[in-house]
């Protein structure tokens, strides 16, 4: 099912409805979250996907789910795997033994 609309990074909802509301900075955030400044970056700038760790971490600062943030990622990847030009043939079904 391709739907229209990307899903939105979970780097971008944690930059735009949390840490910029907050004040942080990205040193801080990493601080908190116990993870490396180019760690966090890479997330927040969408150059790398949210891990079952960070959702964890993020989750705990947060107050929220890690399965939220997870869905957020695997909504991302399965809309962009949809994307992709490739043409698979339907199986066939199998002759009853």
């Amino acid at each position: 099912m391709i739907t229209h609309r990307k899903p939105t990074h979970p780097g971008d909802v944690l930059r735009e409805d949390v840490i910029k509301p907050l004040g942080l900075t990205i040193t801080e955030a990493a601080k908190q979250l116990k993870v490396t400044r180019k760690t966090l970056s890479a997330l927040l700038n969408c150059k790398s996907s949210l891990s079952p760790d960070m959702a964890v971490r993020i989750g705990k600062a947060t107050k929220t789910s890690p399965e939220s943030w997870l869905y957020m990622q695997a909504k991302l990847d399965l809309w962009l795997a949809e994307q992709k030009t490739t043409e698979i043939c339907e199986f066939k079904e199998m002759a009853a033994v």
